[in-house]
């Protein structure tokens, strides 16, 4: 069943038992004081289902509707009686009325404003107050059936009824006394809240205030120190003072992020929502996958944000200065959030006629997880489209160089040998030419992917690799892994990276040893590369080649590490995960 028709029923039977209880207790035609209790005993049903239909992953909103069923069932018990059929029936219903005051004193206000504790102090209340309700409402059940229900009216006890009495009377004295707990820890919140918030406590606060006033002068009128006026007025206080109080702060201060206002000339009233964290972040994830282009996924991102918070605009920047806007970028940033990984940060505009509350920037939190992601990817998209055109130019510079020449000049001399009658020497000449060229041929394929690799495997390729090094260089594995193979991917990546590590230790480093030991623990295939080199300083000086493979590693989950001083060699580790 959709929590829009659990929500619709439930006020329902509240409002129904409301109307139905109120007017089978004063007959028709009921009197104005009678139909003054109906419209604002209809205000709870009709504000709790309002917000449960927009709001129906807040508990917040189920406890305002459980709060109006209570009532309506109470009232309807209260009708029921002056019909002196099924007191049974009648006792069960009445004695809720215990449970309708309860939820509305202590837990209403309680976890004002997201059905929540706001702190874990409040726990031992909160049990204390639902042990106190439970009591109440049994001590009524235990009570001799109601004869009538007048205000004023006192039900005669006999002995059989003093413990239901004496039960009924704790658990309500409790509940007084947790009742006074709460409202005080409601004006310390109040007092404590930020600008964003001070609007909603407030209007709770005088709520309460007006309820308890309420309940002081209906006890007067019940005990016979007032008027019945009085007694009309408390009645009305305590029963439509909070949820007026809540439907205020939906209206004016956008109570779980609501808001009502005028749309259009025709003066059509709109009651909109704010998406959840959850909601933005589902759709958000949507717009993502829909997205393949990286910088489009940064304006995708930009364009939640705003809409969101409703600021006027909103940005994200990247670390190399990239920077895409949602809206018109006018006047300061009024709130900045850095995202994931420290790759850029988040920038949102002012809003009109509101500051940026706490709970706005919880929400750019939760973003900034999505947002880093989005960031991180277009970064390594970049750098990859980089990596994959210097990789093009490598090849095309070393075909040009290399085979290219070799090419040219064998067919030079098979033209020559051909306008002269060249002998066995001349033959034998470009013979060797020939098969230089393709040995260099077979390096450049070797260069972009091994046939070593494609046939023996990562340790045997590794190995290939090393041998034709000019310096000693050990390559370590342990038996095992010599005979294991893994996907071409990962093979392909650790190849590489050990391939530029060594490459480095002789170009740049002046490397007299190398030892390249390959191992696999812990579901990581892991390669460390350690040379005697003259080292360098990592946070001073690129990573040169290895830049590209650590995003590829990156690409696969893995990662890479340096570690090197001057005069001190360098020791790589690179790692990529693989299966148990």
């Amino acid at each position: 069943m959709s929590s829009r028709l659990v929500a619709g029923l439930l006020a329902v039977i509240a409002a129904a038992g409301v109307t139905a209880g109120t007017l089978l207790g004063s007959g028709l035609p009921a009197p104005p004081t009678e139909w003054a209790y109906i419209v604002i005993g209809l205000v709870l049903p009709a504000l709790g289902w309002l917000l449960a239909v927009r709001r129906p992953r807040i508990p917040y909103v189920w406890l305002l509707l459980a709060t109006a069923v209570c009532l309506g069932v109470s009232t309807f018990g209260v009708g029921l009686s002056t019909l002196d059929v099924a007191p049974v029936l009648v006792r069960v219903l009445v004695a809720v009325f215990p449970v309708y005051y309860g939820l509305l004193w202590i837990f209403v206000p309680l976890l004002f404003p997201e059905g929540r504790l706001s702190s874990r102090r409040w726990r031992p209340v909160a049990w204390i107050g639902a042990v106190a309700i439970a009591v109440h409402f049994t001590g009524n059940l235990m009570i001799g059936p109601i004869p009538s229900a007048t205000p004023g009216q006192l039900v005669s006890a006999g002995s059989a009824d003093l413990v239901a009495w004496l039960v009924s009377g704790v658990g309500q004295f409790v509940t007084w006394i947790i009742t006074l707990v709460v409202f005080g820890g409601l004006v310390a919140r109040w007092r404590r809240s930020g600008s964003g918030e001070r609007g909603q406590y407030a209007w709770m606060v005088a709520g309460m205030t007006v309820n308890l006033a309420g309940f002081v002068l209906l006890s007067f009128f019940l005990v016979g120190l007032a008027a019945p006026l009085a007694g009309v007025v408390g009645v009305l206080a305590v029963l439509g003072s909070l949820p007026v109080a809540i439907a205020v702060a939906v209206v004016r201060h956008r109570l779980l992020d609501l808001r009502i206002g005028i749309r259009g000339s025709r003066l059509l009233v709109v009651f909109d929502v704010r998406p959840t964290v959850g909601e933005m972040l589902t759709s958000l994830g949507t717009a993502l996958e829909e997205t393949p282009e990286p910088v489009e996924q940064l304006g995708r991102l930009a364009a939640a944000v705003r809409d969101g918070l409703e600021v006027r605009w909103a940005a994200v920047t990247l670390a190399d200065g990239t920077r895409v806007v949602a809206g018109r970028e006018e006047g300061a940033a009024a709130l900045t959030l850095p995202v994931r990984g420290g790759s850029g940060w988040i920038e949102c505009g002012p809003r009109d006629g509101d500051r940026l509350t706490a709970g706005d920037r919880r929400l750019l939190e939760a973003l900034a997880v999505p947002a880093g992601l989005a960031i991180q990817s277009a970064g390594l998209a970049g750098r990859l489209v980089y990596a994959q055109e210097a990789e093009r130019r490598r090849i095309e510079r070393n075909i040009h160089d290399g085979v290219q020449q070799q090419l040219v000049a064998l067919i030079a001399g098979l033209e020559l040998a051909r306008a002269t009658g060249g002998g066995p020497d001349m033959l034998a000449e470009l013979r060797e030419q020939a098969r230089q060229t393709l040995n260099d041929l077979r390096e450049l394929a070797a260069g972009i992917h091994p046939s070593s690799l494609s046939q023996g495997g990562l340790v045997e390729a590794v190995e290939g690799r090393c041998a034709r090094l000019p310096v000693p260089t050990t390559v370590v594995a342990s038996r095992e892994l010599r005979a294991q193979r893994f996907p071409d991917e990962v093979e392909g990546a650790m190849y590489f990276t050990v391939s530029e590590a060594v490459a480095n230790a002789l170009k740049h480093a002046g490397a007299t040893k190398i030892e390249v030991r390959l191992a696999r623990a812990d579901g990581r295939l892991r390669a460390i590369v350690t040379d005697d080199g003259q080292g360098f300083d990592p946070s001073a000086a690129g990573r040169r080649g290895l830049a590209t493979l650590a995003d590829r590693l990156d690409a696969l989950g893995g990662g890479l590490d340096l570690d090197s001083g001057q005069g001190e060699g360098t020791r790589m580790n690179a790692w990529v995960p693989v299966d148990a």
